[in-house]
């Protein structure tokens, strides 16, 4: 049995991404913040008929799992958490039943969905409202394709319940949305603080489904007596929101400190959040809504202490994730640290990709769409893997150049530092190739920075710390960061042109 340290305490992060779940407990001794991996578990769509799912019953299982262990383990634990990706959800219907399977976001079924909307609301009248980038898969385009079918659920629903407030729900019965992911929905008005009555009547969606909204630290409830006595538990355990949405969290992790630490309209330092998905963006005080952040398609969604996470979603190691699940498919089960050598050996800069191309975006044959990409814009198909993956690889770090170098111009500021967290840490060349595209020194780290976002703000829930800049600060002093710094940039200039070209078609 683990012993609970004096002066020390204990909490559980839930962290559940597109690819793997985790619980992690992390240990804070009011200096340093520790984790330690309880379990493990994948995650990935679940194909039913038509239909692209997500397994929500085996994840609930899963957690269930770590949070067993965990309580056996160490019995000070004060405070359970609980964050996943956005956009997606379930509906909660009569009596507590969950109805049906969540649908994943990868799904077909909101082809088409944006046009229908703007037809109804214009587009900029979307956007004035929400702040939001438009993505195909946003939450508003999945209620309007089931409004448009007629799904019995939509009809019998009495909540809906964003992925980790879902969780949340099963965990303790309470319903709520957390506010960082109800703002992944496009149906969330930043300004006023709240759903947007104004979209819901546009579009013709049930606004009373839409669930009480509570902020990042807000005590849940207690566990579930059912899930206690499932588990042995003998004593209660409290759940807490954290910024439930994962890259809120991971953001509330970045080990920045000083006067850095805190929000500015102004910021010199960007993060990436690197994973399946890449989130490149600025912790500004509040909405930058305007004609320019319009045009480039940016997002404000919302962050801990108040703040606005405004950023770019980028294709991200999903391009590289996909490649290797098709060469496994074909017998060719390759680690990613063979694809990453061989990578780093191929030819540079011999063909590139607008990583957003929507053609990338659907599960399926990763290197045959890249193949057609490179094809149709005139330039070498890559040849073996090396060349495939070398290709996402510089053409990520061309479109976290192009995305810097907006923000710069949106905010009037000069972006010094790129803070890179999240499990695209571990890949070394990718990081190399930000420094080297970008000009800007690279600091990696932390690989768990959304579970040690979720266990810091469970942490200042309860007390234990006093603000974000004092959790950033914990971060710094706690975990290991390494730094790229650029290594002749002016390699990538001519790259860039090519890229921005690219960008125009």
């Amino acid at each position: 049995m683990h012993v609970h340290q004096a002066n020390s305490s204990d909490y559980l992060a839930l962290d559940i991404g597109a690819e793997s779940g985790r619980g992690l407990l992390g240990q804070f001794d009011g200096e340093r913040l520790t984790l330690e991996e309880v379990h493990r578990f994948p995650n990935g769509p679940v194909r039913l008929l038509d239909t692209l799912h997500w397994d929500v019953l085996r994840l609930f299982d899963e957690m269930k799992l770590a949070l067993g262990k965990a309580a056996a383990e160490w019995p000070g634990l004060e405070g359970v958490g609980v964050d996943t990706w956005g956009v997606d959800f379930g509906l909660v219907g009569k009596g507590d039943i969950l109805l049906g399977n969540p649908v994943h976001y990868r799904d077909a079924r909101t082809e088409g969905m944006n046009d229908a909307a703007f037809r109804l609301v214009p587009r900029e009248r979307i956007y004035e409202i929400t702040g939001l980038q438009f993505l195909p898969f946003n939450t508003v385009y999945q209620l309007m394709a089931m409004a448009r079918n007629n799904a019995p659920m939509l009809g019998a629903a009495e909540t809906l319940l964003m992925m980790p407030d879902l969780f949340g729900w099963l965990l303790t019965g309470e319903r709520a949305g957390e506010r960082t992911d109800a703002t992944t929905t496009q149906l969330y008005d930043p300004t006023q603080g709240d759903w947007s009555d104004e979209l819901c009547e546009g579009l013709g969606l049930p606004r009373s489904i839409l669930p009480t909204l509570i902020d990042p630290g807000t005590v849940l409830g207690p566990l579930r007596k059912s899930v206690l006595d499932e588990l042995k538990i003998g004593r209660p355990l409290t759940v807490i929101a954290p910024a439930t949405h994962d890259t809120a969290s991971a953001i509330a992790a970045v080990p920045v400190i000083g006067a850095s630490a805190h929000a500015s309209s102004k910021p010199d330092w960007c993060y990436l959040s690197s994973g399946t998905w890449s989130l490149l963006g600025v912790e500004v005080p509040r909405p930058v809504i305007n004609a320019e952040t319009l045009q480039y398609n940016f997002t404000n969604e919302g962050g801990v202490g108040g703040t606005t996470r405004l950023l770019k979603n980028i294709m991200g190691l999903w391009l590289v994730q996909e490649c290797r699940r098709h060469w496994a498919r074909g017998g060719k089960d390759y680690s990613y640290d063979e694809l990453i050598g061989w990578s780093a050996a191929a030819l540079p800069f011999a063909s590139l990709i607008n990583p957003d191309d929507p053609s990338f975006f659907a599960p399926g044959d990763m290197p045959a769409r890249i193949a057609a990409y490179c094809k149709k814009t005139g330039q070498h198909v890559p040849s073996d893997e090396g060349a495939f993956v070398r290709c996402a690889l510089e053409s990520l770090a061309l479109k976290y150049r192009w995305t810097i170098e907006r923000l710069e111009a949106i905010l009037g500021t000069e972006i010094k530092t790129i803070h890179v967290v999240g499990g695209g840490t571990r890949n070394a060349l990718l990081c190399q190739f930000t420094a080297d595209a970008t000009g800007r020194p690279v600091h990696a780290g932390p690989i768990e920075a959304t579970a040690v976002g979720n266990i810091l703000m469970q942490a200042i829930s309860r007390g234990r710390i006093g603000s974000i800049a004092d959790a950033r600060a914990i971060v710094a002093r706690s975990f290991p960061v390494a730094i790229h710094e650029p290594r002749d940039p002016h390699h990538w200039d001519e790259a860039a042109g090519r890229f921005q070209e690219l960008m125009k078609s």
